[in-house]
């Protein structure tokens, strides 16, 4: 299983200089990456691009050698720092799971989630909460390659570790690919197999 980036190039229209230049990344499901970079260096972005929720960029990305499709369920999964904003605020957390999947109740147990928050309203929950939601709607079945965005900036270091721990269970149960998103060194030390400094690709 790969996820291939090349010469993947990136500016907002409104810029002048690129934000992303010449970038060339191959992973695949053998180890747990992580990419290192600064904040406003360009990590979001290319998460959004590896995923394929971003497309307006120069070069190209494939998985197992295909382009990435536009339309349908994502088998590129990214979970984003902040829950609250992928989250239809309207919807009871019950809802937001059941949009991606059923999730079976040893799952639910596994990520310290309550069977009353599944009543409640994103609103009502606390960051770390609803990031576990957020993480469980990204673990779909049909699922082949998550990236974590920054995903526990926001978490007390507890959480974090559960979080994680949980996470990385189901990556290798799955033999699924798997790129941690961080600027925290330590946590990418202890995470991963190998790392990846944006600035050492980003021709910039």
């Amino acid at each position: 299983m790969e996820l291939k980036a090349t010469n993947i190039s990136f500016k907002y229209p409104t810029a002048k200089n690129y934000l992303l230049k010449d970038i060339n990344l191959t992973l695949d499901n053998n180890k747990i990456m992580g990419l290192i970079g600064d904040s406003g260096s360009g990590k979001s972005t290319l998460c959004k691009i590896l995923s394929g929720y971003v497309t307006n960029y120069e070069g190209a990305v494939t998985f197992d050698g295909k382009a990435l499709p536009n339309k349908g369920f994502k088998s590129i999964q990214l979970i984003y720092q902040h829950p609250e904003k992928v989250m239809n605020p309207k919807w009871k957390m019950e809802q937001v799971l059941k949009e991606s999947w059923d999730v079976p109740d040893d799952i639910l147990n596994e990520f310290g989630i309550q069977k009353s928050w599944l009543t409640r309203f994103p609103q009502e929950l606390s960051g770390g909460e609803l990031q576990r939601f957020s993480v469980l709607r990204s673990l779909n079945p049909k699922t082949k390659f998550l990236i974590a965005d920054e995903m526990t900036t926001m978490l007390d270091a507890i959480t974090q570790v559960q979080i994680l721990d949980s996470v990385l269970k189901v990556v290798k149960q799955r033999k699924m690919g798997f790129l941690l998103v961080s600027h925290d060194m330590d946590l990418v030390d202890t995470i991963c197999d190998d790392k990846i400094y944006l600035k050492d690709i980003n021709g910039v």
